[in-house]
C-alpha cells in the first residue's frame, strides 16, 4: 500500500510538472531567515562602503582643501605684517636720536616674516599637490595645478623684486638718506599691493575649488542616503515577498487538508487532496489520500457484500483484505436438497428469505 501511494503521489507531481524533491518546512523557514540576513549584510556593507567614501571626502575637505585655502590668506597677512615691520624699522632709524636697538630687533622680525610668507606658500602648494595626486577622490586637477603654479609665480616675483628694494632701502637707511628710503618704501608698498591682489585672486579660485569639494561631499552623502534607502526597501520587499510565498505554500495545503477532513466528516469520499510538495505537509497530504482510498475501499466492500452476506462477514473482509484472495485447498463437499425447498423459495422475497 505504501509503495502504491508513493507511486500515485509521484505520478501526480509529474502530471503537474512539479519537481520530485522539495525542501522541508524547516529548510524553507531557515532559507527565508538566511536570505533576509544576506540582504541585511549586503545593505550594511553597501552603506558602510558609501559612508566610508563620504568620510574620506570630508577628511580631504577638512585636511587639504580648507588649509590650502587658508595658507594664502595667512601669507597675505604675513605680507602686511612685513610691511608694518619695515615701516617701524624706518621710523626707528629716522628718529632723533636713532633707536639702534629697536631697529635691530625689528630687522630680525622683518627677516622672519620673509620665511613665514615662504612657509605659508610652500604649505599651500604641498596640499594642492596632495589633492592632485590622490586618485581616490574626484577633483579639478587642471584647475588646482593652475592655482599651484600661480602661487609659485606670485611668490617668486615678490621675492625677486622685494629683495632688490629691501637691499636698497637698508643701504639708504644706513647712509641716512631718508628721502631715497621713503621713495623705496613707497615702491615696496606698490609691490606688496600687487602681491595682495594676486593672492586674493588665487584665494577666490581656491574658494571655488573648496565649494566644489563641498558640493561633491553633499552629493555623495545624498547618494548614500538614497541608495541605502532604496536597497533597504528592496530588501524588505523581497524578504516580505519570499515570506508570503513560503507562507502561502504552507497554508494552502493546510487549508486543503482542513477542507478534505470536513468532506470526510460529512461522509463524502469522492475527493483527493493534490500533493504539490514533498515536505511534511505533502507527506501528510499523501497519508490523507491513502486514508481516503482505504475508507473508500472499505465502503465499497461494505456496500457490495452487505447486500448478500451477513454484515459480520463483510466486516471480516474489511478487517482482513487478504481474505478475498483465492486459495487452493483439498476439500470434500456434500450436496443435499430439502423437500419442497425450490417451490418454497420461489414464493418468498429476498428479505423474507434472509430472515428465514
Amino acid at each position: 500500500m505504501t509503495s502504491t501511494t508513493a507511486e500515485l503521489a509521484s505520478h501526480t507531481r509529474r502530471q503537474l510538472g512539479l519537481p520530485l524533491v522539495f525542501p522541508s518546512i524547516r529548510r524553507k523557514i531557515v532559507g527565508i531567515a538566511l536570505g533576509l540576513i544576506v540582504l541585511m549584510v549586503i545593505t550594511s556593507v553597501l552603506s558602510i562602503v558609501m559612508s566610508a567614501q563620504v568620510g574620506y571626502l570630508l577628511q580631504e575637505l577638512t585636511d587639504k582643501y580648507i588649509p590650502a585655502y587658508s595658507h594664502p590668506a595667512r601669507a597675505n597677512i604675513r605680507s602686511l605684517e612685513r610691511a608694518l615691520t619695515l615701516r617701524r624699522m624706518v621710523i626707528a632709524r629716522m628718529q632723533v636720536p636713532p633707536d639702534d636697538q629697536g631697529y635691530a630687533a625689528r630687522l630680525r622680525a622683518f627677516q622672519d616674516k620673509d620665511s613665514e610668507i615662504e612657509q605659508e606658500t610652500v604649505s599651500a602648494r604641498k596640499l594642492i599637490n596632495a589633492i592632485i595626486e590622490d586618485t581616490r577622490t574626484p577633483s579639478d586637477n587642471a584647475g588646482l595645478a593652475r592655482i599651484e603654479n600661480r602661487i609659485e609665480n606670485a611668490m617668486t616675483e615678490l621675492r625677486q623684486h622685494l629683495d632688490q628694494e629691501d637691499a636698497k632701502l637698508l643701504e639708504h637707511l644706513d647712509a641716512k638718506e631718508f628721502p631715497e628710503a621713503r621713495a623705496i618704501l613707497a615702491r615696496a608698498d606698490v609691490l606688496r599691493d600687487q602681491f595682495t591682489q594676486k593672492i586674493d585672486a588665487i584665494r577666490a579660485d581656491m574658494r571655488s575649488q573648496v565649494s566644489s569639494s563641498i558640493s561633491t561631499v553633499i552629493q555623495n552623502q545624498q547618494k548614500t542616503i538614497t541608495v541605502s534607502g532604496v536597497v533597504t526597501a528592496l530588501a524588505a520587499i523581497l524578504g516580505l515577498s519570499l515570506a508570503l510565498l513560503v507562507a502561502s505554500g504552507i497554508t494552502r495545503p493546510v487549508r486543503q487538508l482542513l477542507d478534505g477532513t470536513r468532506e470526510i466528516e460529512a461522509g463524502r469520499l469522492d475527493q483527493l487532496i493534490r500533493v504539490s510538495t514533498n515536505d511534511e505537509i505533502g507527506q501528510l497530504s499523501a497519508a490523507f489520500n491513502r486514508m481516503v482510498e482505504q475508507l473508500r475501499r472499505n465502503a465499497r466492500i461494505r456496500e457490495t457484500f452487505g447486500r448478500y452476506i451477513d454484515p459480520r462477514i463483510a466486516e471480516g473482509l474489511i478487517d482482513r483484505p487478504d481474505a478475498t484472495e483465492g486459495q487452493r485447498r483439498l476439500m470434500t463437499v456434500m450436496f443435499c436438497d430439502m423437500k419442497g425447498f425450490t417451490s418454497m423459495s420461489e414464493g418468498m422475497t429476498p428479505q423474507g428469505s434472509s430472515r428465514s
